[in-house]
């Protein structure tokens, strides 16, 4: 008889610890394994075990006490057959109850009591508990209610636990989400402070996340030169956000801590809670320089192309009208003359036209090529006769080994290229001189100059040479052309899995070489 009082002291003082769990453990794992022993030693249980509903259905072992590894193996897939029901209360729970008390049954010869109460709370089944003894007789009325009211307070536990730990989930895919997007993202108080930015806005920045979190959206985004829109300390001077969809887009040029200047475009969202308070400002600022260069490239296009177009139709015109005059009696040398004029400049504007046309399929992808066997000294011996046609200031030599190879290659792509490096060394050695087609052979490679002895490239043009319609200065006011050859040359180069570069330093002139493999483009 003195031992029923201390008994019932040990269940009050376990009830009170298991309301204080409810403010004090977060941590789902270790609260449900305190929650098992709490119950077990409550009801003077051997074992037990917890199991979970899933929010969308499903049930699995969370939590045991006592349990073999067998008996557990043996257990989870019963459980996860349990059928889906919209009121688990009453369908669920009850078969979970079945399965338990038959694998208690069969597991123990008969000798083992048990008990399963559910966890419910704020009218959603979380799980259930269930206890066992070792010896015969059943719970009392007195355990059950208290089970029932540990239950109860345990459900509450464990559901404020599950909130969290999604809470945290939550947190860690939003962390994940902004710290792997392209795109810099601001979260800012309502007060301009930014309370979060991800890796891709410091970069773009210049500086580490630490030295931006802090510091005031107006000392962050600054701007050199706006272009578009409105600054956000505008708009919302102008009442901005008016609704929870308004959304403000400015695009101009930040202004970096190095002085360097940086075209953006930033998107300004509000996150607004249901009452209508702002919570939050969420910035996305991308990087807009490609979209800039796209732009200037359109503009040089037209310029270029309009201006290239112009020239050899404009002359063909001329030509064309001043042998069709009636007040005039040309002879045969003259006419001569126009003609050749006029079939030069057709070649030549059919000749920006398909390099226009190359273009284009390079960019959507769709240029065929046809490799075949291919020596390339003979294309280039037939290329320099041809050439020779062209000037009378220039002598061309063709310099290959005797063992130069044979390889797999589309020979009208690979004319194609040496047609515009002769074509541009000819053009660019006004004086004449020698146009030398060399190769060499490297171990997986062979490799193909052209040289000339004209007035070279300026060491600050090599790099953008082989950009589309880029032009030297100096060649824009003295040689005609579409900046095209070049990008078409190394385009047809990368084609065929080869590299092009200029020599920098050759001893006069200029000198282009590209390197092809030996082997297959396979």
């Amino acid at each position: 008889m003195l031992m029923l009082p201390d008994f019932r002291v040990r269940q009050r003082d376990s009830l009170l610890e298991i309301t204080r769990a409810i403010t004090q453990e977060l941590d789902l794992d270790k609260l449900l394994v305190r929650i098992l022993r709490l119950s077990a030693d409550l009801l003077a249980g051997q074992a037990g075990l917890i199991a979970l509903r899933g929010t969308g259905g499903g049930w699995k072992l969370a939590a045991v006490h006592g349990v073999s590894p067998n008996l557990q193996g043996y257990l989870n897939p019963l459980l996860a057959a349990v059928p889906d029901h919209e009121d688990p209360a009453r369908f669920e729970i009850p078969e979970i109850n079945r399965i338990l008390q038959k694998l208690t049954r069969e597991a123990s010869l008969g000798l083992l009591t048990e008990v399963g109460l559910p966890l419910i709370a704020r009218n959603q089944v979380i799980g259930v508990i269930f206890i066992f003894r070792n010896y015969r007789g059943n719970f009392s009325n007195n355990d059950l209610i208290l089970l029932q009211s540990f239950a109860d307070q345990a459900a509450i536990a464990v559901q404020n636990a599950q909130l969290y730990t999604q809470t945290i989930r939550d947190k860690q895919r939003v962390d994940a989400i902004l710290d792997s997007v392209a795109d810099g993202m601001l979260i800012i108080t309502p007060d301009h402070k930014i309370e979060r930015c991800n890796p891709a806005f410091s970069r773009l920045r210049g500086q580490s996340v630490p030295e931006i979190i802090g510091h005031t959206h107006e000392e962050v985004i600054q701007w050199s030169e706006l272009k578009h829109g409105q600054t956000l300390e505008a708009a919302e001077a102008g009442g901005w956000p008016l609704t929870p969809n308004a959304t403000l887009y400015v695009e101009g040029d930040l202004l970096r801590p190095d002085g360097e200047t940086l075209p953006v475009g930033v998107t300004y969202a509000p996150l607004l809670s249901n009452d209508g308070n702002l919570i939050n400002i969420i910035a996305s600022v991308r990087d807009i320089t490609h979209f800039r260069q796209a732009d200037e490239l359109k503009s040089t296009f037209i310029s270029v192309i309009s201006h290239e177009l112009k020239t050899p139709v404009a002359i063909i015109k001329g030509y064309v009208s001043t042998l069709r005059r009636d007040d005039a009696n040309w002879d045969h040398d003259i006419i001569e003359d126009s003609l050749e004029v006029i079939e030069d400049e057709t070649d030549r504007l059919s000749e920006l036209i398909e390099n226009l046309l190359d273009a284009s399929r390079l960019e959507a992808g769709v240029l065929a090529i046809n490799a075949t066997d291919l020596s390339i000294p003979a294309l280039a011996e037939r290329l320099a006769v041809r050439f020779r046609t062209q000037t009378d200031q220039h002598t061309f030599k063709v310099d290959f080994p005797d063992s130069y190879p044979i390889i797999l290659a589309d020979e009208d792509r690979i004319a194609q290229v040496l047609s515009n490096l002769l074509s541009n060394a000819i053009k660019y050695s006004p004086n004449g001189g020698e146009i030398r087609i060399s190769g060499k052979v490297a171990a997986e490679q062979i490799i193909v100059c052209v040289s000339d002895q004209g007035t070279g490239i300026a060491p600050g043009d090599m790099p953008q040479i082989f950009d589309r319609f880029y032009r030297a200065e100096d060649a824009v006011r003295k040689t005609k052309g579409a900046g095209l050859g070049l990008y078409l040359a190394r385009a047809l180069v990368e084609t065929h899995k080869g590299a092009i570069w200029v020599n920098p330093e050759p001893r006069e002139g200029t000198q282009i070489c590209f390197s092809l493999p030996r082997q297959t483009m396979a």
